[in-house]
Parts: C-alpha cells; structure tokens; sequence
C-alpha cells in the first residue's frame, strides 16, 4: 500500500459525496470520479422537468462543494472498467488510476422491464439531460394541440400518460395536473389546456406502494382531486410514438414518461461478483464487495438485507452509505474491526401536487396541507448551499401564490414526435 492510501470514489450523487466529505480529515488521497461535473439533488429533479425549477437551482458543481477539502481531486470522466486483481480502474479519457479502498457509487438508470425499444418513446427521468427532455416534450405537446385542427389528433396531443406510480409518477401526475389546470389558463386561443387528460398508469395495486396502505390511499384521493385519472392493476403492454396499450385497451397519447422501474449501472458487470435481479451488487455486512474488502458499493447500486427487507434505494439510505464506508475506511486505516452498516429509516414522504402531499415519518403518519408544509422544509433543508435553498424558497413562493413555472422555456434538440409535419 503506498505511503498515503489512494481512495477512488466514483459517483458524485449522495453516496459519492457524503463518503467524500466524511473523509475529509483523514490522512488520504481522494479522487472523485464522475461523468458530470455537477452534484444533483435528485428528489427534486421532477421540478426541473416541469418547469418549477431551473438546473442550477438544484444542482451544484463538485469543484465548487469541495474546493476547501485540499485531500481531493475532482476527475470529469467515466470507469468503463474495474479490476479488482489489479486494484486499477479503467477511463474513458484518462489513463488507468490504481486504488488501495475504491467505492462505487455510480447510481442506477431506467429498466423497461426487456422492452428497450419503449425507451425513445417514454423517456425516464435520472439526469438533467433526462428533465430538460421531458420539459420539452410536455410544453412542446401543448404547442401542438394548439396547431392541431383535427379534433382526435389533438386530444392526443393533450393526453399524457405517466407510467409507474412510485413517488417520482405521483409527483410528475400531480404537477402536469396543476399546470394544465392553472398555470397555462388563458394562454392559449384554440384550446383549453384545463382538458388535457392526464392518466397515472401502475400495474400493482395501489400508488405509492412503500408507504403505509392509508396514505396510499391518501395520495389517491389527492391526485384525483386534481384531475389525475390513476389505473391501478393495469401492465403496460405497448407504448409506440402514437400512446399506449393495456391488456384490454388502447389510450392515444403523444407524451408518455417512464417511471416505473431502475436498473443499476452497467458497471456492476465488471466486478464479476454476484448481482441481484435488477443488477446490483450484493454487499457484505460492511458495504464491501464479497472476495474484495478494499472494494464497496453503496446507493443505488448497492443491495442488502436488513431485518427481513432490502435497504430502499433512496437519498437518505445514499447519504447513510456513504458515510458509512468513510467509516470503515478509516477503521481499516487504524487497523481497527470494520464497523457493519445499520440503515436508520427516517420515514418517506411523497408530494401530489399544492398543499398535497403525505408523510410517514417513524410511524407518525399524515398527509394533506401539513405533510406539503413538511416536504418542502425537509427538501429545502437537504439542498446543498445557501444560495440553492434561498431561490427554491423564493420560486416556490412565487409558485405557490401564482401558479406560475417560470422556467416555461423550450430549448435543444427536437425528437421526431415533436417535429412539426
């Protein structure tokens, strides 16, 4: 091992991050790897997609977070390769770095359950790139209802169909409610945009299954007051550039986002270690890869049992992970027993849309106008840095007293279906 130990972190989302700055003081030499050079507060990434929130409000660049933590260095790459023998990872750009403690925290992508083809026409929602794209796609539907002089090619056009009905579905159901109801009224001269039908599709049998039975019902009622139609029970059997099809019906709609499922990173191949069904890795006790101690996983790429049920893939488990293996590492570094990761569930909480929204916080379960009071002050609590929180408080008040989304803006590149005839 050389004179300073070389930790190698890939991934700068919460477990990347939280594993980096808890090292902060400890005697070794960092680099964070990522393909971005941005941290993303992914629990409000929905609001970029429709329009409530700009990027930078969001997100962060990594230079700037750990500018005073003199231990890292910040690397703009991607791994395509890890061997474990050699204790090296490969780049795309740069030349191969050698590690003594390596942690993966590379995140997840969309699964589309062995129907990739569906991907171009329900586009997931994981980066930046992802909301930017789907922005375009809603506003840019609405535009094209209002060009439309064929009555069925337009309803068309204002049915949005949202498919999976965890807390990203429910969050983007509620929101493309809101905004057709409220903030595009009296904007446009042909059509009412209060019309557009907006359909939650899931194929279990409740919304927002991980939490409590009551609040799911809960966030039914609440998104059905907005509008929203939620399918409950009913699979997605086809989705093509022209709507949607269930085992018993066909629902014409030219906005379709995916929701429903996570599939880790392709990354989790190279470690030739068991993998679980959606492909994350199975971890040790201490978040370390089995054969390999050196080597962990944590967030979204990571599985693991705790009292009967798997750790959730969500931030707080991330952040927990994280943290833990800067623990471990620096238990290693004083030769001292690696501690085992216990997960501390701090509850869930889910937004519908203004003033709706659910929380199950260690048993203490509620839902309506305080849960939204609590999901907003919990999201704005979480965001990193003072500038962040100060200008999500101020958009959404504006929000909240208007209705307005003042990031209503169309830009890059134009997909088939949004090109005009």
């Amino acid at each position: 091992m050389a004179s300073t130990p070389r930790v190698v972190i890939v991934g700068g989302g919460f477990a990347g991050l939280w594993a980096t700055r808890a090292l902060a003081r400890a005697a070794v030499q960092i680099t964070l790897i990522d393909r971005c050079n941005h941290h993303l507060f992914q629990p409000l990434l929905y609001q970029v997609a429709t329009a409530g929130l700009s990027a930078p409000d969001i997100a962060a660049p990594l230079r700037h977070i750990l500018r005073r933590q003199r231990n890292v260095t910040v690397l703009l790459d991607e791994v395509t390769a890890v061997d474990t023998d050699a204790q090296q990872i490969a780049l795309h750009r740069h030349a191969p770095i050698d590690y003594d403690y390596l942690l993966i925290a590379s995140g997840a992508t969309h699964a589309y359950f062995g129907q990739s083809q569906w991907a171009e026409h329900a586009p997931g929602l994981k980066t930046l790139d992802d909301a930017f794209a789907i922005r375009r796609r809603i506003l840019t539907a609405f535009e094209r209802a209002e060009a439309e002089s064929d009555p069925q090619r337009r309803a068309a056009w204002l049915s949005f169909v949202i498919v999976g009905a965890g807390p990203t579905g429910v969050e983007l159901a509620g929101t493309l409610a809101e905004i057709a109801r409220h903030t595009l009224s009296k904007e446009f001269r042909r059509i009412d945009p209060s019309q557009a039908r907006i359909v939650l599709a899931e194929a279990g049998p409740r919304v927002l299954s991980t939490f409590p039975e009551q609040l799911s019902d809960k966030a039914r009622e609440q998104l059905q007051a907005l509008g929203v139609e939620v399918c409950t029970g009913q699979a997605i059997t086809a989705i093509d550039a022209e709507g949607v099809s269930f085992a018993d019906q066909r629902l014409p709609a030219r906005t379709v986002l995916w929701a429903a499922g996570v599939a880790a990173s392709p990354l989790a191949r190279t470690l030739n270690v068991p993998l679980d069904r959606a492909g994350r890795v199975q971890v040790q006790a201490d978040l370390s890869v089995a054969g390999h101690p050196n080597v962990f996983v944590a967030g979204d790429l990571a599985t693991l049992q705790q009292d009967g049920k798997p750790v959730p893939g969500v931030a707080p488990a991330a952040k927990q992970m994280g943290a833990h293996v800067a623990r471990v590492i620096r238990s290693r570094l004083a030769a001292q027993p690696a501690p085992a990761f216990r997960y501390s569930d701090v509850g869930n909480l889910a937004t519908i849309g203004r003033m709706a929204a659910v929380v199950d916080l260690r048993g203490l379960r509620f839902s309506g106008l305080l849960a939204w009071w609590f999901w907003l002050a919990a999201h704005v609590f979480f965001l990193i840095g003072f500038r962040n929180r100060l200008v999500v408080l101020i958009n959404w008040a504006v929000s909240y007293w208007t209705y307005q989304r003042n990031a209503r803006i169309i830009v890059g590149t134009r997909s088939e279906t949004e090109k005009p005839p």
